[in-house]
């Protein structure tokens, strides 16, 4: 970690700071505070817009949680952030994701041109090259975008490209402080979890 965390319980005094806390607590519950929140926390007004934005992301959309978590361990794989990949590749195998399957998601070549892995559905696929796109290359194909579309409703493309986005912000902000320690480390095996 390149900055220390804030103590937890955080020590903030005033009653706006209190309540940033409190609403990051009651999201987490019923864990505690992560690294990244204790890292955030040195800005209580960021720490504040990131929680409600990330947890719009994580438990407000319409996705399931198998597309989600898929989404969200591309972008790990593709920005190496591996304590990124270690928190959510067993949310992906929670979701019905295989393990083969996540094998699939962990290349870290580009997966334009490859072909569809047996243990991939075509939704989960074309969110995968989607996100491996948005990620890499920050602009789309349009014959990748034209799948998606084939595939999800307005609703679920706008609700994929917030994920990639938002969790190429956390996977930006995760690397570049080395928060959780275990980004240059490689991905954890997910059969151990």
């Amino acid at each position: 970690m390149r900055l220390p965390y804030v103590p937890n319980p955080p020590p903030f005094s005033t009653r706006e700071d209190a309540a940033i806390v409190k609403r990051m607590q009651d999201r987490r519950a019923p864990r505690p505070l992560q690294s990244l929140d204790l890292t955030l926390l040195h800005s209580p007004p960021l720490a504040d817009g990131w929680n409600s934005f990330l947890g719009a992301v994580r438990t407000k959309t319409s996705l399931g949680a198998d597309v989600r978590e898929l989404a969200i361990c591309r972008v790990a794989v593709c920005n190496r952030a591996w304590v990124e990949w270690n928190h959510h590749a067993p949310l992906a195998v929670a979701a019905g994701v295989s393990k083969e399957a996540l094998e699939a998601v962990k290349q870290e070549g580009e997966l334009y041109g490859l072909k569809k892995p047996d243990q991939l559905n075509e939704s989960q696929w074309a969110v995968l090259l989607y996100t491996d796109e948005m990620t890499r290359n920050v602009q789309v194909r349009d014959v990748t975008f034209a799948k998606l579309k084939s595939l999800f409703d307005d609703r679920g493309v706008v609700e994929i490209t917030g994920t990639a986005a938002a969790y190429n912000c956390v996977s930006r902000f995760l690397v570049a402080l080395d928060v959780g320690e275990k980004n240059g480390t490689g991905p954890d095996d997910v059969t151990t979890h």
